[in-house]
């Protein structure tokens, strides 16, 4: 964790709230009361002291200093004097232990001189002044206060409990200089010089020497004279404006701390960057069911279906009914396994009515009433897949289909409510032409400067869904199957699936930005207590770019694209207060995404589900345990050779399975030739149980998941 990163942690925990913190190159702090954006500069050159001193004071702002407007009568430094003096007092309160986190700091200004008081006389400053230098580095100079005027003045400011009271003790200061500033110019008297000074003299005629000495000392008298008058016509001059009107007082040790605080800025490198989600509008974001299959089949009313597609369908009927085994098991499991949580859950009263098969115990027994056991209720879950529809998944496109084919037959069994999306940028690109003419593509929400940006030919289609019936159903599984299947075989077939629904980029971290409203919204459709959200990918997408406040050749301001840079960017959720660093790796941008939208969602579990080619398990492996020889990557290459599967635990997912493809598209059945010797027929066998044994283990840990 970064230095930056502490501080920031350190602010929230003071603040007890999860403040936005972002550490910029500026030149002092700040404080939105009303966004609760608390910005800090990096002080590089600052000790750990010093840096958590300002943090403790700019905290205190946030806890103490409430969103309303200063009087406009009194100059912001008066009050900044006395709501700084408050806000410590009552942060030191909240935190004894801060006291000598601002002792030390303190002192070390005071060291260092941050307020530029050598050479200077205290006594002569405003009482502005010396009030800031008392209650900041009073403990280590004199500070003096003349009068009973200034005493009280000082005592208003260190009573102060609300910003009211702030405001009332700084306007009194105000009032109190202005006042002396003007006594003090009204009292300048330029003394004139006079031909007569010291001029008496006995009646005694003067000797030479005698009237030499007399005539340096006068000499000396109009050179000292000439002196007071400069300086008091200079005092004039400051003191007043052009039309001899009083000018405000100065509080000069506000502006010097300040100018000090800026030399502990490093003003090297570039400055954070910092981004935040947009929230989509589902209406433009997601690809209707009905529409989707609708396009689907008139692309293929032309075709003879029974010829045309004789070989997919054949091959779709066998699988189904090859995977009623494996859909059977997961919902025996999804059964014991609600069964078990029921039962844990499960609460044991009495009836108060006595039972008789226990009355022969009551001289050692003293239960002797009925009970009865009371099963909590299981709780109704939902499921959303999202479905990588992007060219790179061609190859295991198919073997991906099959594993959510069998996921949805589960959730049709046990009534569970579901949603499949492909996230594509082909279903709204294509639909655009209109009179051989590209159509301007609608916004999925308002760009604002600082959002990520999600292009707006991205779409969510909603390929199937538990809301048809099972016959639409099989009729839009048939449909996607057959996709799947003919990029599986590169187009080998007189069909294709059309230009809307072809494979497409891979726009994956914006369908996890467009889950944030889609959950919730499934979730309240549905009336679900729990959701869970399964992601079947082959792999990793770019950074996406943000949004950003750009100058065209004019001169003019527009919002634009910029992108996003590694290790300085900060991804923010205004709404959880949490900010996520990017890395400088791919999926690293995908896993911040992942665990933000976790972290949105705490009761749900995040799956991932990738379908592997043998010669990709390795490099996948090592994004998330770096070097192949590291002891938790070699246990996972020994998992992976010997079951063909393994688990990734350490991402932005809750589980990330990893499965072999060619496994996967194996033949569960149990099938030898007819004359078959008996090692053929033991081979087969064995083979049969390690293709079950794989499915079972993956499809068992699934479930765990989902109940």
């Amino acid at each position: 964790m970064t230095k930056h990163e502490v501080k920031s942690q350190l602010a929230k925990l003071l603040a007890t709230e999860d403040l936005v913190v972002e550490h910029r190159f500026v030149e002092t702090a700040q404080f939105n009361v009303q966004t609760r954006v608390l910005t800090l500069p990096r002080w590089e050159r600052a000790s750990n002291s010093v840096y958590d001193m300002l943090v403790g004071h700019e905290v205190g702002h946030a806890l103490f200093t409430p969103n309303v407007d200063p009087p406009k009568g009194v100059p912001h430094s008066f009050i900044n004097i006395t709501e700084d003096a408050r806000i410590e007092k009552l942060m030191k309160r909240k935190y004894p232990g801060l006291t000598k986190t601002f002792f030390r700091g303190y002192k070390e200004l005071s060291d260092e001189d941050f307020f530029c008081l050598e050479g200077e006389d205290i006594s002569k400053m405003t009482l502005a002044d010396r009030a800031n230098l008392y209650f900041k580095i009073g403990n280590y100079i004199e500070v003096s206060f003349f009068n009973s005027k200034e005493k009280e003045i000082i005592k208003m400011i260190a009573d102060c409990e609300t910003f009211a009271d702030a405001c009332i003790a700084a306007e009194e200061m105000y009032r109190y200089d202005k006042q002396s500033q003007k006594e003090q110019q009204q009292n300048i008297d330029i003394p004139a010089s006079s031909s007569d000074s010291g001029s008496s003299q006995s009646d005694r005629e003067m000797t030479h020497e005698e009237m030499q000495e007399e005539a340096e000392r006068r000499e000396e008298e109009n050179e000292q004279t000439e002196n007071e008058s400069s300086i008091q016509d200079e005092t004039l001059e400051n003191n007043t404006g052009s039309n001899g009107s009083v000018i405000e007082p100065e509080v000069r040790t506000v502006d010097t701390l300040d100018e000090s605080l800026r030399e502990l800025v490093s003003n090297t490198g570039a400055d954070n960057i910092y981004v935040e989600l947009p929230k989509v509008n589902l209406d433009t974001v997601i690809g209707k069911n009905k529409e989707i299959h609708n396009y689907i089949d008139s692309n293929w009313m032309i075709r003879d279906e029974r010829d045309t597609f004789r070989v997919p369908d054949s091959t779709y009927n066998q699988f189904k009914r090859s995977s009623q085994k494996e859909v059977n098991y997961l919902v025996k499991e999804f059964e014991c396994k609600k069964a078990a949580d029921s039962y844990a859950r499960a609460s044991v009263s009495k009836t108060g009515v006595l039972d008789c098969t226990k009355l022969h115990t009551y001289k050692y027994n003293d239960d002797l009433f009925k009970k009865v056991t009371t099963l909590a209720d299981g709780k109704n879950h939902g499921l959303v897949f999202v479905l990588d529809w992007s060219g790179s998944m061609a190859p295991v496109l198919e073997d991906t289909c099959k594993q959510l084919f069998n996921l949805i037959w589960f959730c049709k069994k046990v009534n569970i409510p579901f949603e499949v999306y492909a996230f594509t940028n082909e279903w709204i690109r294509h639909n655009t032409l209109a009179n051989g003419n590209w159509a301007p593509l609608p916004s999925h929400y308002e760009a604002e400067d600082g959002q990520l940006v999600v292009e707006e030919n991205f779409c969510m289609m909603n390929i199937l869904t538990s809301k048809v019936n099972g016959k639409t159903l099989d009729h839009q599984m048939k449909n996607i199957y057959r996709i799947a299947y003919y990029f599986a075989c590169r187009g080998c077939f007189s069909y294709e699936p059309g230009r809307r629904v072809s494979l497409s980029g891979t726009p994956l971290n914006e369908a996890i930005i467009s889950l944030h409203q889609i959950l919730p919204t499934f979730q309240r459709e549905n009336k679900l207590q729990k959701v869970q959200c399964v992601i079947l990918t082959d792999g990793e997408a770019g950074f996406v770019n943000r949004h950003a406040l750009v100058t065209n050749y004019k001169g003019e301001e527009h919002i634009g694209y910029k992108r996003l840079v590694a290790d300085r960017t900060f991804v923010r959720d205004r709404k959880i207060g949490n900010t996520y660093q990017l890395g400088y790796r791919f999926h690293e941008f995908t896993d911040i995404l992942l665990r933000n939208l976790k972290d949105n969602f705490v009761d749900m579990n995040l799956i991932g589900i990738r379908v592997l080619a043998p010669r990709d398990a390795n490099q996948f492996i090592k994004m998330y345990h770096g070097d192949t020889w590291s002891e938790e990557a070699v246990k996972i290459n020994n998992t992976w050779r010997k079951e063909k599967s393994f688990t990734i635990k350490n991402s932005g997912y809750d589980s990330y399975f990893g499965m072999s493809a060619t496994a996967l598209n194996q033949e569960t059945d149990f099938e030898v030739s007819e004359g078959a010797t008996k090692a053929k027929i033991k081979s087969a066998f064995v083979k049969s149980l390690k293709i079950k044994k794989l499915n079972k283990r993956i499809l068992g840990e699934f479930i765990s998941l989902v109940v």
